[in-house]
Formats: structure tokens, C-alpha cells, sequence
């Protein structure tokens, strides 16, 4: 039986709504013709993998769009608020309709939920997550707080993300290509002089420097070996995958991480250098316990 249109969802949704509406799970699910699907403007998404999106494609081709978008209408379009990836991989699968999901949504929450979607995966661009928030603020008049209750995140983290949008534009397309890290991007905030950020970006750049690279580069000190009571040096691990695990870490953590020891035992430290710092830190590796653990000491 055809669905009827609730109200709130646009003059004439009725008619625009085809044969194929399907109900399942309490949502109403409908066949939309791809071409009359526009792009949200407020994606907070850049960049698509071109190679990503033909795995899509290849996917979809095989097994369907297994996951319906979410859309709204505008202007008698109807317009993405999340799953533009799938949409933009069906049209490359040449599919002629595509599952949808239509409700009212205002601009602050087509924003929000594209801006969710997105963070939800792991590939997102650090400056797209960065303009992301910049954009929630601005449009909606929303505070760090606010913003991070909405994508839940700790506020320490959006803040820390909004500081990388006051890095100098060469760093910034910088990070936006993938060329250094949010690790190297927060390194370089410690230098206060934009001239000087740019010539610690070159030399990142230039000589595939890591983020406890630019660290040292940085404060201008050479790193010292800790020395254990009794005068034995313990040694800084040179392990070949050991140290490939602290490249990984020292990225994902946005901080100076070290092991020492061996694969069988040793000790990771990981360094902060701020209590909203050190918030971020705590919520990456225990977001449950990271408000009880603060307000405890």
C-alpha cells in the first residue's frame, strides 16, 4: 500500500514520493530518482577517495545500496543530509534510483547529522573535521560545549581542532593533503610566529619528519635517555616494529608516545602538555571514566 505523506516534509511530497515505498524497522523507505538528489551544501566532507568509491560502486553493483540515504526537501530537490558516499558510488554503479529516507530537517541538524556521519569514520580529513565544527559555531551560534554534546566528543577535543584553522593555509592544505599529520599540525602550534611555522613545515616535509621530530625541532632541545636509579640508562626501544608502533600511536594519540622495553615487557609513556591536553588524552583511552578520574584529583 502507498504511504501516506506526513506533514512537515514539504508542499507536494506527496506526488514527488514513487510507487516502491517500503516500511521496515518503523521507517518509511522510498526509491528516489538519483538525477532529482543534490549534494548537501553544508557537507562537511571535502574529499572522496576516488579508489574507495569505485570499491563502493563495485560493492553496490553486487549486493545493492544495502543502507538507505537520508534526505530532505528543498526547493523541490531533494537534498543529502547523510550518506553521500553511497549516493555519489551509485550513481558511478549506474543505478537509476537509490533508497531513501525523507524527513524535515533544519539546516542546524542536516549539518549536525552530515558533520556525525563523518566523524563516525575513521577517514575523515582533520581539516574537514576542524571546518566542520567552525561551521556549526558560526552558523548556529553554538559554543565548544555545545558542539561536542552534539558529536559526541570531549570539549577539549573540538577545541584542540579548531586551534589547527589558525595554522598558516600552506599547512593547512598541508594536512588537507595528507602530507603531515594533526600530530605534526598541533606540533606546529607551539611556535607562535607564522614565518617560522612555515619554515618547520618545509623542513616536516622536506625530510619525512615524525611528530616527536618536530616536537624536539620545536622546544630546540635534543631528547636526553631517561637514566634509572643506579646510574643504568634505560634505553629507548630501537625494535623495528616496536618503533612502527609508535609511529602509529604518536598519530592517533596527537602527542610525543615512546615504549620502552621489548615486545615481551617494557612501558609506554605517553607525554601531555595541558590539563585540556591531557582531557583529550584521557577521553581517547577512557571516555567512560575520563570525567570521574579528572574530578578526582
Amino acid at each position: 500500500m502507498m504511504a501516506t505523506a506526513k506533514r512537515g516534509l514539504g508542499k507536494g511530497l506527496g506526488a514527488l514520493i514513487p510507487q516502491g515505498t517500503v516500511f521496515t524497522g518503523g521507517r518509511t523507505i522510498v526509491n528516489i530518482d538519483i538525477t532529482k538528489v543534490v549534494p548537501n551544501p553544508r557537507q562537511p566532507r571535502t574529499t572522496f577517495s576516488k579508489g574507495k568509491l569505485e570499491d563502493l560502486a563495485n560493492s553496490i553493483k553486487e549486493q545493492g545500496v544495502i543502507e538507505p540515504i537520508l534526505i530532505r526537501m528543498r526547493n523541490g530537490k531533494y537534498e543529502l543530509v547523510a550518506g553521500e558516499r553511497r549516493w555519489r558510488a551509485a550513481k558511478l554503479a549506474g543505478l537509476s534510483v537509490i533508497p531513501s529516507i525523507i524527513k524535515d530537517f533544519t539546516d542546524e541538524q542536516s549539518l549536525e547529522l552530515a558533520l556525525i556521519e563523518n566523524l563516525q569514520r575513521e577517514d575523515l580529513n582533520p581539516m574537514d573535521e576542524a571546518e566542520g565544527y567552525s561551521q556549526l559555531i558560526k552558523e548556529f551560534d553554538l559554543t565548544q560545549e555545545e558542539v561536542a554534546k552534539k558529536v559526541g566528543k570531549n570539549r577539549s577535543t573540538v577545541t584542540n581542532m579548531l586551534r589547527v584553522l589558525s595554522l598558516p593555509d600552506k599547512i593547512k592544505q598541508s594536512l588537507r593533503k595528507q602530507e603531515i599529520t594533526v600530530g605534526h599540525a598541533r606540533a606546529l602550534l607551539a611556535i607562535s610566529d607564522a614565518s617560522k611555522q612555515i619554515e618547520s613545515w618545509k623542513q616536516i616535509v622536506k625530510n619525512s619528519l615524525n611528530v616527536r621530530d618536530v616536537e624536539v625541532l620545536v622546544s630546540g632541545r635534543e631528547e636526553k635517555p631517561r637514566i634509572k636509579k643506579g646510574g643504568r640508562k634505560r634505553v629507548y626501544t630501537q625494535n623495528a616494529e616496536l618503533n612502527a608502533l609508535v609511529e602509529k600511536l604518536t598519530t592517533h594519540m596527537g602527542t610525543k608516545v615512546k615504549i620502552f622495553g621489548t615486545q615481551d615487557r617494557g612501558r609506554i609513556e605517553i607525554n601531555y602538555y595541558s590539563k585540556e591536553d591531557l582531557e583529550r588524552i584521557l577521553d581517547m583511552i577512557m571516555p567512560q571514566q575520563k570525567e570521574v578520574f579528572i574530578s578526582a584529583n
